[in-house]
Formats: C-alpha cells, structure tokens, sequence
C-alpha cells in the first residue's frame, strides 16, 4: 500500500506532475461541465420513484398507465364562505380551460353542512401540472370576491407543493452550504487565502460528481429523484471539506519539518492516504448498502451518496494538493510553517484532554457511556410516522385544501383509493370493496383499459387519506378483494403508498443494517489489521447514533414542535451517522497506530490524540454545520435529517472521539490491538502519565523537532 501511494503521490506533489494534474482537471471541468447542468433531466418524478420496489402502490401505478394513452391527475378546488356556491358555478367555465382534452369538469359538490363545494378538475399528468397548478390558483384566486376563500389541491396540488421544496432545494443548499463552509474554514485557517483551495477544490469535485452521476443515471441505470440530488451537493461539500482539513494539516506538519515543499506534499499524501482512502471506502460502502433497500428513494440516495463521496475522495488527493503546491508556502499567511520549527505548542486542548483522560481512563470511558446512554434512552419515546399535513413547517396550500375537505366532506374524498381489477370480476370485486368497515362509498362506473381486459374502481374512505384508520382501511380493502376469485385485484392510491412505504421502512431497517455494520468492521479490519479495536470502534459508533437519535427526539418534540419522525429516518440517520462517524476514528486510530509502532500504546494513543484533535474537531464542526443548513428546510424529513446528523457527528466529535475511544484504549492496553502485531509486540515500559508540558517524558523527539532537510 505504502509503495502504491507513494507513486500515486509523485503526481500532485511533483515538480511537474502538479501542473499536469490542474490541466487534466481543468480539461475535464470545461470538456464536461455542460453535461453538470443537467443532473436534472434524468432525475425520477415519477409516481414510484419515492415507493417501495414490488409494493402493490407501485404495481397500480403502473398499471393505470395502461387505462389511457394520457395520464390524468385531478386538481381539487374547494370554495367556501359567503357566496361560495354562486362564486363555484361561476368558475366552472373558468376551470374547464385546465382539463385534459376531452375531459369534463365535475359540477361543484355540495357539502352536507352546505358551507364548502369542491369542484375536480382532471388535468393532463403528461403536460407541466405544477405550472397549470400555479396559473389555476393564480386565477381563481385573482376571481373571487371579498368572502369567498378558494384553495386549489388533490394530487395535483401537493405533487404541486412538493416539487417547490425541491425546485429551490438544490440553489438553496448549495449556497448556504458553501457560506457555511467558507466561513467555517476563514475561522479555521485564520488565513485570507488558504480557505479559497479546499472550496475550489470541493468545487472541482461537484462538477465531477454531478457529470457523473447524469452519466450513469443515462446509461446505467442509477436512480435519481430529487431529494437524492439535492443531499448529494451537501455530502460532497462535507465530506469534501474533512478530506481537505485533513490533508492540509498533515501538509503543514511536514512543512515544519521540511524544507522542499513538494516532499512535504508527498510524504503528507503518504503518510494521509490510507486514513482518507479507508474513510471514502467506508462511507462508499456503507451508502451503497442502501441499494440493497426497497424504498426506491433510499436506493437512490445511498448510490448517489457513494458516487458522490468517490468523486469528492479523487479530487482531494489530486486537485488540492496540487493547488497547494503551486501556491507555496505564502498560501498559509500570516502563519507560515517554517521548517525547523515545532509543527504545534507544547501545551495544547488536546494534550491536556489527553492528560486528564489518561489519569483516570476507566472512569472516563464509563463517564462517557453513562452520558450517551442516558441520551439514547430518549429513543423509547420515539413517535414514528408523519402525516401529510405535518410533512412541512410551513403548512402549503394542498394541505390547506385537505383541511377544509376533512372538516366537510368524507376525509377521502379528494383522494380516492384505487383498485384495478379484471373487468369480468369488477362488480363482484366493487361489492366486496363497499362491505369494508371504513369505506364510504364506492364510486358509480369506472374507467377500463383499451383492450376492455381491467377496469379502474375509486373507492372514497370515511378517513383522512394518510391517518392510520385510513391505513386500516386498505389493509380490509385488500383482504376482501384479493377473496374474489381469479379477479387479480391491486389496492393502490395514495393511503396504500402510505402503508407500503411504512413497513418497506421496517423491513428496510432489518435488512440493511447488519450489512452496513459488517462492511464498515470489515474496513476497520483491514486498516488497523486487529480485531478488538475495530469492535470496539463500531460499538462506540453505535452506541453514538443511538444517542443521537434520542437527543434529537427530544428537540424534534419539545423544541421544534414537529408531531412525529418520518418513517425513514432511522434507516438514513444510521447510515450517515454509522459512515460519517467512523470516519472520524478512522483519522483518530490510524494516527494513534502509526504513533504507537513509533513509540508505545499508551504514549502512541496520546499522541495521536493531540496530533488530530484540531483538524478532527474541525472536520466535525463543518461536517455538523453542513447538515445543519437542512433544518431550515420547508420539508420536515429534509429538516430531521439535517438535525440528527448534525447532533451525531457533534458527539462523535466531542465526546466518542475524544474521550470514549482514547479512554477504551487506554484502559484495555495492547490488548486493543489483538491479535495484530501491535499486541504481539514485546511491552516496552509504558506510561500513560503526560508531563506539565503536555509531553510524553520519555517519548522520543517528534518529527516535526527534526532538522530540515537540504531544498532540491
């Protein structure tokens, strides 16, 4: 490994190879950054493209494609106050300039309380139905007199809604993140120049992920949709800009020791390349582990993630050291390493973290346990699941129109189930569908394919479309319609997708945690070449998550006021949290190891520690302060994510990485690295005891005490 990256490394930190890495990227940048721009003509909208694989939601989608050559999507309008009836025949006409070709609009339906008329209107789903949605609501709106209030929803209207959040979701990510990151790294570097390369850089990066990812969404398949798209910017950004911190500490390290910066550049890409290599490894794998998922937006963003994370990994290890290189010493003003000075203070934080956990490691780890325990408790609380209405902080108009509908009509009623049936067993089927506790009615007639082979019946619940009496509902429907003999019936719409989607999350959970877990220890396994440390890595980091999530619960109820956790939130949390977090003790323990083969355990774990504690709680800052950017977002499960990565990575940062992990290794020895050769190793006298200084008192001098060497 050692020899391969040293010749990888002679091209960036060449005298030569650095101008030739900043060509090829640049070539690349101007040859395919046009085809950046349009990630978003293979992204997935369609009606499945958030559903489970196989779920039968998803095999009614598909077929009612078959019933017309045109695809419908109601729009629901609903008028009430004073003068709505009159003001809802009025509009009729006005309304029927939206529907589909050969099409009509439904007369207005009366409540039976008589203050509110709904009006469907069937809008083509082939043609721009969220620009139909907004001239419709601009024009009936603009239409109704003082006393008439007119909302606009239905299917149409929350696809409407939901396509907003999103619309703005990629600009405003990428902005904030980029403020966010650029101000992180100014306080950082304390430098007016050193920030700009890591963002260049990063930069460079998403060019490369987003050419990528249309290529292979083209050509091979990889799904997309919108939210995976939009969280794709914020993990390179982040991810991105850990590998940078990374790289340019080390580089700095070696600056103080050498005279000859681009030996610096090669031996820091050396010395860093199996910690950044393991850590994009790791989360590559552990995000791809989400293919495995039958939720097709999961799927989406795992793959996504990890073509992301891959292209943010190659533009670190070429793009930025070469960039580095090229600007000289002078880039780190006004604090330039000089070489022959010492590459940090005597005393810093994180010798005197180092020093108090040394003093008492097991009470330390204990302490550490009992805190991040008493947190996951919290998760027992969890109330999982959202409903429409309580799926955005800021209530949109479908929402809006939903309301009114459940407070006049059958909750159902704007959004009917849908059942596609063999059409020589559709009356049995309608009759077994209207004996169903929960159902309202079961509409008059129904649509048939061309061929005449299956036919379309709408089925109005007595609940509102997402409730769980409404989930109930469907689960009845579909027992009593599958009896029907040889009637092939499927209970779609959107309750059902509800449903599937809940217990695809479940399953889900089962299935690609264990996966995820046994491909990051396989990893850790493989860099630290022992077996207890990796296990005992991974417990920390779960242990971590678990944490998170109910210091999060706790905040999502008491101070965010949201009424529930979206279903698929745990699954997403894990991952990220289980991918991110250990990549931060993959920086810690591949330092720690180094230092331990150069000096002892004991000494080794502390000088590990404070080698990588600044730029190792650095990295967590803008990692946390990335995902953070989320919170803001109208869309509650963008928002929960946002908080509950933040909250994990925060305690990885401060608390798994800084004392837990230090501490276990400490208290357990060289045992920590059985049965690698570390364990096997004679003792040599250790001492975890550090001097006033900071200093290990019988630790050999630090590299960075060495003397420079001659420039070539």
């Amino acid at each position: 490994m050692r020899a391969l990256l040293r010749r990888v490394a002679r091209a960036p930190g060449g005298r030569r190879g650095k101008w030739y890495v900043l060509a090829v990227w640049l070539i690349v940048a101007v040859a395919l950054g046009p085809l950046a721009g349009r990630l978003g003509d293979v992204e997935d909208t369609g009606a499945n493209a958030f559903l489970p694989r196989g779920a039968e939601s998803a095999r009614v989608n598909t077929e009612l494609e078959r019933f017309r050559t045109d695809t419908l999507m109601p729009a629901v309008v609903v008028h009430t106050g004073e003068g709505a009836k009159a003001q809802a025949a009025a509009d009729r006409d006005l309304l029927a300039r939206y529907a589909a070709a050969g099409e009509e609009v439904s007369p207005p339906i009366p409540s039976e309380d008589g203050k509110a008329l709904m009006t469907v209107v069937p809008l083509d789903g082939d043609d721009d139905v969220t620009g139909t949605i907004d001239e419709l609501r601009e024009s009936v709106g603009a239409n109704a007199p003082p006393g008439v209030d007119v909302v606009v929803g239905g299917p149409a209207g929350s696809l409407t809604d939901q396509v907003a959040v999103f619309d703005s979701l990629d600009t405003t990510l990428m902005l904030a993140t980029g403020l966010v990151v650029a101000v992180l790294l100014l306080i950082t570097y304390r430098s007016p120049v050193l920030w700009l390369l890591p963002l260049l850089s990063v930069g460079f990066a998403a060019v490369l992920t987003q050419v990528g990812t249309y290529l292979l969404a083209r050509y091979a398949g990889l799904p997309v949709d919108p939210q995976s798209s939009g969280v794709l910017m914020v993990l390179v950004f982040g991810v991105g800009t850990d590998y940078a911190l990374l790289l340019i500490a080390r580089y700095r390290e070696e600056l103080h020791r050498l005279a000859d910066r681009h030996e610096a550049m090669r031996i820091a890409l050396v010395r860093s390349g199996p910690a950044v290599l393991a850590s994009a490894g790791t989360i590559a794998a552990g995000l791809a582990c989400l293919g495995l998922a039958d939720i097709n937006s999961s799927r989406s963003l795992g793959l996504v993630g990890a073509v992301g994370v891959v292209c943010a990994f190659l533009a670190m290890v070429t793009v930025l050291p070469a960039l580095l290189v090229v600007t000289g010493r002078w880039v780190f003003w006004p604090f330039v390493p000089r070489a022959g000075t010492p590459a940090r203070a005597s005393r810093t934080v994180w010798s005197r973290v180092g020093s108090a956990v040394a003093r008492r490691p097991r009470w330390s780890w204990l302490m550490s346990v009992a805190v991040t325990g008493v947190l996951a408790l919290s998760t027992a609380g969890l109330s999982m699941g959202l409903t429409q209405e309580e799926m955005f902080q800021d209530k949109p108009e479908s929402v809006v129109a939903q309301e009114r509908i459940s407070a006049h009509y059958p909750s159902g009623a704007s959004d009917p189930v849908k059942i596609v049936t063999a059409t020589a067993h559709a009356d049995a089927v309608r009759r077994a569908a209207a004996d169903v506790p929960g159902v309202a009615r079961v509409e008059a007639g129904g649509d048939r394919t061309p061929d005449g082979g299956r036919t379309q019946l709408s089925v109005v619940l007595a609940d509102i479309p997402d409730s769980e009496r409404a989930k109930d509902t469907v689960d009845g429907l579909r027992d009593a319609v599958h009896r029907v003999p040889d009637a092939d019936a499927l209970v779609g719409g959107t309750t059902a997708q509800y449903l599937d989607t809940q217990r695809a999350a479940g399953r889900d959970l089962t299935t690609v945690v264990p996966i995820v877990l046994l491909v990051v220890l396989a990893v850790l396994v493989g860099l630290l070449r022992a077996v207890v440390a990796p296990l005992l890595l991974l417990a920390t980091v779960v242990l971590s998550y678990l944490a998170a999530l109910g210091a999060s619960n706790l905040l999502f109820e008491h101070v965010l006021g949201f009424a529930g956790v979206d279903w698929s939130i745990p699954l997403m949390g894990f991952v990220f949290l289980v991918a991110l977090g250990i990549d931060y003790n993959i920086f810690l323990m591949h330092r720690v190891r180094e230092e331990t083969a150069r000096l002892d355990h004991a000494r080794g774990v502390l000088e590990g520690l404070t080698s990588t504690g600044g730029v190792i709680t650095s990295a967590g800052v803008v990692l946390a302060a990335t995902f953070a950017v989320f919170a803001g977002l109208p869309l509650v499960t963008m928002a929960q994510m946002g908080v509950l990565v933040g909250i994990g990575v925060l305690l990885d940062t401060f608390l798994v990485r800084t004392v837990l992990v230090p501490a276990l290794a400490l208290d357990l020895g060289r045992r920590f690295w059985w049965p690698g050769a570390l364990f096997r190793r004679p003792a040599r006298e250790e001492t975890a005891t550090v001097s006033p200084t900071g200093n290990c008192p019988s630790s050999p001098p630090t590299r960075a005490s060495a003397p420079p060497r001659s420039r070539r």
